[in-house]
């Protein structure tokens, strides 16, 4: 039904009333995530500095937006610097298509501007020296269990198994001949089938506190305590243990040259960006900060 009279005096109320309250047509500007941030004037949006910390994982939304910050700084400088010197750049092109002008700019700028050191085959021999257990096989493990199993969360069956466990131990101790029989008889893992037998095992085949516990053992020993994991508790024997065998270096001197060479070339960039930064006019970031690295 249409209105035909309007009280004048509620619609001045209403209008004031209006004036007072926030508009809901236009939300309210929110408070900048960090403050601004600039390279020598030029000044990194926040809008860019957001998208970036997609890439950088952290414990907590604040930790990647600064570290956004800081990698957008420096890809900044490094920018600044290839146009300073008037750097011809060609892109490369690869299969996963072609670079970015960018890209092509700063990859140029550390080739012609970084001076990274060969290494040596004495530095690489000394390395070797020095680190012998990354350069071994792993061990091989022949070994044997029991699962009782029970959950994480079920803590009534956890200590049921436990029990289980100590009492089958306890027998095994007595009986050790009867390892395959009771396995068949006990286990819950489909080893029972093998008599418990788990064939060869070598580093992440189990969960770390199985593995864990092959380390600590010798050939034709059986585990003192159950021993617990995620999926409940293990009675276990080990067979046979093959120990890891150390390379020669003649294998793997091409490889720790490499990393010797990486670790160079990243310690010549960040004390190159290093050089560049403490030139520069900077505002809104911290690239020197303890938790704050150059390069990675």
């Amino acid at each position: 039904m249409a209105n035909l009279y309007t009280n004048p005096n509620l619609n001045a109320e209403a209008a004031q009333a209006d004036t007072d309250l926030p508009s809901t047509k236009v939300p309210p500007k929110s408070a900048p995530v960090i403050t601004q941030v600039s390279v020598n004037g030029v000044l990194i949006s926040e809008q860019d500095i957001l998208a970036e910390a997609q890439n950088h994982p952290a414990e907590n939304p604040g930790q990647a937006v600064q570290a956004a910050a800081r990698a957008l700084v420096v890809r900044e400088l490094l920018l600044q610097q290839a146009n300073a010197i008037g750097l011809e750049i060609t892109p490369h092109t690869s299969k996963n298509g072609s670079e970015t002008d960018e890209d092509a700019a700063i990859r140029e700028l550390i080739d012609q501007e970084v001076e990274v050191p060969s290494a040596s085959k004495e530095e690489c021999e000394r390395y070797y020296q020095n680190n012998k257990a990354r350069f071994s096989s792993e061990p091989i493990y022949e070994a044997r269990h029991i699962l009782f199993a029970a959950g994480s969360d079920q803590h009534t069956a956890r200590s049921i198994a436990k029990t289980r466990a100590h009492d089958v131990i306890e027998l095994l101790q007595i009986k050790p001949e009867a390892f395959a029989d009771m396995a068949k008889e006990y286990s819950a893992c489909p080893s029972k089938e093998a008599g418990g037998n788990l064939g060869q095992l070598t580093k992440g085949s189990t969960v770390p506190e199985f593995e864990a516990a092959l380390q600590l053992m010798q050939a034709g020993q059986m585990t003192e305590q159950p021993i617990e994991t995620k999926f409940g508790y293990h009675v276990i024997f080990l067979n046979r243990k093959i120990e890891g065998k150390a390379m020669p270096f003649e294998n793997v001197e091409e490889t720790i040259k490499a990393w010797l060479e990486a670790a160079s070339w990243s310690k010549a960039v960040s004390q190159y960006i290093g050089i560049l930064a403490g030139a520069a006019e900077l505002e809104g970031v911290d690239l020197f900060g303890s938790q704050s690295p150059l390069v990675q």
